[in-house]
């Protein structure tokens, strides 16, 4: 065996030094010019481009065989920053057609290319006469059917310009491997580029090459992957008179909102935003994506509807989406009315900007929806937003054991927000409206809530100092928690002086529920509220002030005759002072001395002023008040001590 392996490797070696000794011959006796010209005549038959040279040529046949061509441009592509422009493009040669002295290329890399797409406001590009070129070069039939199989990219630039959109773009750092049509009639493109300090790795197919660039339909493949996005798509292209695309379409982000700034947009607040993943099925024409069977994720919220993106100078979203449970918390969660752990409205300035990124136009209706700790069953919502106002409306929803219904805008004047809001609540739990709305705690039952509103102002408590509008309330079958006005009234019927006791315990229950306020620069003056219990009445009049939360009433509370024992029921004016979480309630004190039959004669005889200075002198005398007598002066003037 030894010896047959050792005469089968004699001929094998020999064979090889003929090949070698062969190269070299070729390489010292090789025309090089002629290997030039027949570089660059296949390259102008495969690519249908005119190469311009303007630096030097290396040519080199062994051990290597490939030509170079250094500072090479497109012909006709302008002196001045032209469409295409390389510093090195080098031809790799086939080996066994160089030995026959033909010249047939095998691949071809470009070393720091520098692309320029220009489009104009028609929507022509500096490259749309080479894409031409190139499409007739490569149709069926044509002359010269020769190819390579490789075009390779190498730390390459592009930039593109729009002047129709005033929207410039650069990608850097391309790498890229280009899949050139020779036998089948596809196309494929694989490689990695930076784009907005990001990495991303991007792949491209073609089922007809040809088609795609005569603006004939051709199936597409497409896939970017980059660390705030992934995109697919899956379908086919045309480009006759605009751009048109149809298939399916994924994309899948950690967070939409790296994703979205990544993308140069801005995003509304700093809570949510994470987690997005969407696929459809995409039809784009031109700058508008129509998206069908849409199923869409964002922060665990699902959702199924249709979609439509354009970008005809400004942005736009219309959405029509229909979701199990929605949880808005995530949107909310930075955004407080109050102040953290105080009383006082929250004074941080409004961030509008996000007002006037995008114009949206959404309709969306849930089975369950939660907002903070607000849950809400089925919900049909609106939102709109157009040139910075922002308009959201409330179709129906099943709210605090009611339904809720009404609008809410916000409209951006500067720095200021311009608020307005109409809404209605029927059959509601008083306690959890009220609470949440109002932060109002000592009211429960059932009943009727309408609410008229407008406000100005660059925070919530600019807004809370400019608040105008009305409010109603119709309630029934609940009681105010606080005080037990039936208790205290019998206590001070029988003894008008013995203290009001405990007044901030206990709870009034009231079978019918009469509020009327009317709102002007931030005060709330009561119109009428009227309590009817089953033994006692309220009636309460004053004002509210919204900006300092606090609470500024006179009443009249009263037992009926029937409570009171009497033929006439017994009456008595409190006043009401103090915050709204937590305000104080106390009797009227002249009233509870004129109801002693022991005081009500003294209050009489202080009123007259002879009797009034008498009683004062004798206080003086046991006190030793009064005033002294003034101090004698000395002869300078000065007084003495």
């Amino acid at each position: 065996m030894a010896q047959g392996m050792k005469r089968l490797g004699m001929p094998i070696a020999a064979l090889f030094a003929v090949a070698v000794l062969a190269l070299i011959g070729t390489s010292w006796f090789l025309n090089r010019d002629a290997l030039r010209q027949a570089v660059e005549a296949q390259i102008r038959a495969v690519t249908g481009l005119d190469l311009v040279v303007s630096g030097a040529i290396d040519v080199s046949v062994f051990p290597g065989s490939y030509v170079s061509f250094h500072n090479v441009g497109l012909k006709g592509g302008g002196t001045t920053d032209p469409a295409l422009q390389v510093d090195v493009l080098t031809a790799n040669l086939r080996l066994l057609p160089l030995l026959l002295r033909r010249f047939e290329i095998a691949d071809v890399m470009m070393l720091r290319p520098h692309i320029r797409v220009v489009r104009d406001s028609g929507g022509e590009s500096n490259w749309t006469p080479f894409v031409e070129r190139i499409a007739r070069t490569m149709r069926p039939g044509a002359e010269n059917q020769v190819s390579f199989s490789e075009i390779r990219i190498q730390d390459g630039v592009l930039k593109y310009e729009d002047a129709a959109n005033n929207f410039k773009e650069q990608l850097g750092d391309i790498d890229l491997s280009l899949a050139w049509p020779s036998i089948s009639r596809s196309f494929a493109a694989t490689g990695q580029f930076d784009f907005r300090g990001e990495r991303v790795d991007g792949s491209i197919s073609a089922s007809d090459f040809v088609a795609m660039l005569s603006g004939d339909r051709s199936g597409l493949k497409a896939r970017l992957v980059s660390a705030p996005l992934k995109l697919a798509f899956d379908g086919s292209v045309a480009n006759r008179t605009s751009l048109m695309m149809e298939g399916t379409m994924t994309v899948d982000s950690l967070s939409l909102r790296n994703a979205l700034r990544w993308m140069g947009g801005q995003v509304p607040g700093s809570g949510g935003f994470g987690r997005f993943a969407l696929k459809a099925r995409a039809n784009v024409v031109g700058a508008s994506v129509a998206l069908t069977n849409v199923n869409v994720e964002l922060d665990g919220n699902v959702a199924e509807g249709v979609m439509t993106v354009a970008n005809n100078g400004r942005q736009t979203l219309q959405a029509t989406l229909a979701a199990g449970n929605l949880d808005f918390t995530p949107y909310i969660s930075t955004f407080r009315l109050l102040a953290s752990g105080a009383r006082d409205w929250n004074r941080q300035l409004f961030d509008l900007s996000s007002l006037s990124a995008t114009d949206l136009d959404m309709r969306l209706s849930a089975a369950r929806v939660t907002v903070g700790g607000t849950r809400l069953g089925r919900t049909a919502l609106g939102a709109n937003l157009r040139n910075g106002a922002l308009a959201l409306s409330v179709g129906e929803a099943q709210m605090y054991g009611g339904i809720a219904k009404g609008s809410f805008g916000i409209a951006r004047s500067d720095a200021v927000a311009d608020v307005k809001a109409q809404l209605q609540f029927t059959d509601v739990d008083l306690q959890a409206c009220a609470n949440e709305l109002f932060g109002i705690t000592k009211l429960s039952g059932r009943g009727n809530l309408g609410v008229s509103l407008v406000a100005s102002g660059a925070s919530p408590f600019g807004l809370a100092s400019s608040l105008d509008g009305t409010a109603t309330l119709v309630g029934h079958d609940g009681a105010i928690a606080g005080f037990n006005i039936e208790q205290l009234l019998k206590r001070l019927e029988r003894r008008p002086l013995s203290g009001g006791g405990n007044l901030r315990s206990g709870s009034t229950p009231y079978d019918n529920l009469n509020v009327s306020v009317r709102f002007n620069d931030g005060i709330a003056t009561v119109e009428d509220i009227r309590v009817d219990g089953p033994t006692t009445r309220l009636t309460l009049t004053g004002t509210a002030s919204v900006p300092s939360r606090e609470y500024d009433l006179k009443g009249v509370a009263s037992l009926t005759a029937a409570a009171s024992g009497g033929d006439k029921g017994f009456e008595l004016p409190f006043v009401v002072q103090g915050p709204w979480d937590d305000p104080l309630v106390f009797p009227d004190p002249e009233s509870l001395i004129r109801r002693s039959p022991g005081a009500a004669p003294l209050l009489d005889a202080v009123k007259d002023r002879k009797t009034r200075d008498a009683v004062r002198s004798v206080i003086e005398r046991f006190t030793g008040g009064g005033a002294k007598p003034a101090a004698p002066e000395t002869a300078d003037g000065a007084k003495a001590n």
